[in-house]
């Protein structure tokens, strides 16, 4: 199989090229970062430098033709301005569809985000068939978009994937973070410490998308995927900072005073023509407020897939592979 890799400079993208070329397959990786463009071409991938964001059809004649595309490029953020997250996830979906089309692409595979499920309060083994509620942000509003045009486009076999929390070597946006937030100051203790979520190595969702190519629903589809083990947040903040011997200190805060705090900070920073990215969000409150998890039953009954690698063994490998926040 040939396969087109959209987002091949990023993480996750990154590391599905690498390991489907150890499988066997003939990739392609198109990405926007000069430099890891260069660096995959170095090491003998055949990569094509463009922004999705942006129409790539006149790309089509010196690619060829492709027997898959797997969509990973996307702005992924807790905050920010909506039409970054437009032109990046529903525009630059919109054009790798198109691109897929006129590479006469048979499977379209799309890296969603679980995400487009989250409210403020506990959700635990939400299923695909959940009802989708009022997005928390611009990223769940614009991922939920984009999963909707994946589905329109019937002949491409389309299949959207929603990874819950991806981590590991390398990653950029979860653990670095978390080790932020932590240095700062005391994290917020909300609700008795409560929360819990269910992550995924990259390996794991690295596995989930080669069976969907190989051995994939020839309907449209979507499917849950995670480690299956909810861990309380509490728990992966305190290993990861012991690991990396980070301070940590705890505060009691109570939750609803607080989120009326973050959103306030957050309508303050987007008014801003040039403003960073708050530390809190609404968010990343909830994140550390409510029990989230996925059911993945799915994936296991459809793909025959199933996750390998627990967090305990996730985390180790991350932080043992020079991992540095």
């Amino acid at each position: 199989m040939r396969i087109l890799v959209t987002g091949a400079t990023g993480f996750l993208g990154g590391a599905l090229i690498r390991h489907l070329r150890a499988c066997g397959f003939d990739t392609v990786g198109l990405g926007r970062d000069e430099s890891r463009c260069r660096n995959l071409q170095g090491a003998g991938f055949a990569t094509v430098r463009a922004d999705v964001s942006y129409p790539v059809l006149h790309l089509a004649d010196s690619i060829g033709k492709v027997d898959a595309i797997v969509h990973c490029a996307a702005l992924s953020a807790p905050w920010g301005r909506l039409a970054a997250f437009r032109a990046a996830n529903i525009e630059g979906t919109r054009n790798a569809l198109d691109l897929a089309e006129a590479l006469c692409a048979r499977r379209f595979v799309n890296i969603s985000s679980p995400t487009v499920y989250f409210e403020l309060k506990d959700k635990t083994g939400v299923l695909e068939t959940a009802p989708l509620p009022r997005p928390i942000n611009a990223y769940a509003r614009t991922k939920a978009e984009a999963e909707r045009l994946v589905l329109a486009r019937q002949n491409l076999r389309p299949v959207n994937l929603r990874p819950r929390g991806i981590y590991g070597a390398g990653e950029a946006t979860l653990l670095p973070r978390l080790i932020a937030a932590a240095r700062h100051g005391p994290l917020p203790l909300l609700r008795s410490g409560v929360a819990a979520i269910d992550l995924t190595h990259v390996n794991d969702v690295v596995a989930a998308i080669k069976a969907v190519l190989t051995a994939g629903p020839a309907e449209a589809e979507i499917f849950n995927i995670s480690s299956g083990e909810i861990v309380p947040v509490r728990d992966i903040v305190e290993r990861v900072c012991t690991r990396l011997a980070v301070p940590l200190r705890w505060k009691r805060v109570p939750f609803y005073p607080a989120l009326v705090a973050a959103r306030l900070v957050e309508l303050a920073s987007l008014a801003r023509s040039a403003s960073p990215e708050p530390l809190v969000t609404p968010y990343t409150l909830g994140l550390f407020a409510f029990r989230q998890s996925l059911d993945i039953s799915k994936a296991r009954r459809m793909l025959s897939w199933q996750p390998r690698i627990s967090l305990e063994e996730g985390l180790a490998m991350t932080l043992d592979q020079r991992w540095a926040p």
